[in-house]
């Protein structure tokens, strides 16, 4: 099993910034991606940014040029910088590992509790 344990959350006015972290732990063999995941009261759970172990990323169109994920895999932890933040921003965030705990198994997804991040003055 994986365990993905999140922190950073918090109340921050506009054009502020937050800083989450995700780290995973358990029987992990090989993660393959990591990203951020935020749904909103009455919305869908929706893409905010994932990062494949080759390095390539991709963003939601709502943060491009204001979030930024990165990720340390010595320590199995992926970040995600939230710059300018605005009230629509307002969710909550859910870490998401797509990971494998054995060299037999197939890729599986494990998701954090979610840490709620709210924009307003």
């Amino acid at each position: 099993q994986v365990q993905l344990v999140e922190s950073g959350g918090g109340l921050v006015q506009p054009g502020g910034s937050l800083r989450l972290s995700c780290t995973a732990s358990g029987t992990i063999f090989s993660i393959y991606t990591m990203g951020w995941h935020r749904q909103a009261p009455g919305k869908q759970r929706e893409l905010v940014a994932a990062l494949k172990s080759g390095g390539s990323t991709n963003y939601a169109g709502s943060v491009k040029g204001r979030f930024t994920i990165s990720r340390d895999n010595a320590k199995n932890t992926v970040y995600l910088q939230m710059n300018s933040l605005k009230p629509e921003d307002t969710a909550v965030y859910y870490c998401n590992v797509r990971a494998v705990t054995s060299a037999y198994d197939l890729p599986f997804d494990y998701w954090g509790q979610g840490t709620q991040v709210t924009v307003s003055s």
